[in-house]
């Protein structure tokens, strides 16, 4: 499986919109997703003309679900700069 692979997996079909950046079914994080699939080919401009994308998460718990690039938490794997 290929995250930037053009054409979509079958799973994403039947993926539901999470609102906070986890699964909606079992809040578990996107760290601990089975599979992942970013829509790159349907990029949306944003009012300050970024782009942001669809990030497709098969979760452990065997529910689908997407959430915006944008709002993807700040990741706790980069230092801070302090």
């Amino acid at each position: 499986m290929d995250a930037f692979s053009p054409v979509p997996p079958e799973w994403t079909m039947a993926a539901t919109h999470a609102f906070e950046f986890c699964c909606p079914h079992c809040q578990a994080s996107a760290r601990e997703a089975k599979l992942v699939w970013i829509n790159r080919r349907a990029p949306v401009l944003t009012e300050n003309y970024s782009r942001k994308w669809q990030e497709f998460y098969q979760c452990q718990c065997g529910k689908a679900w997407w959430a915006w690039s944008s709002d993807r938490p700040p990741s706790d794997l980069v230092k801070s700069e302090e």
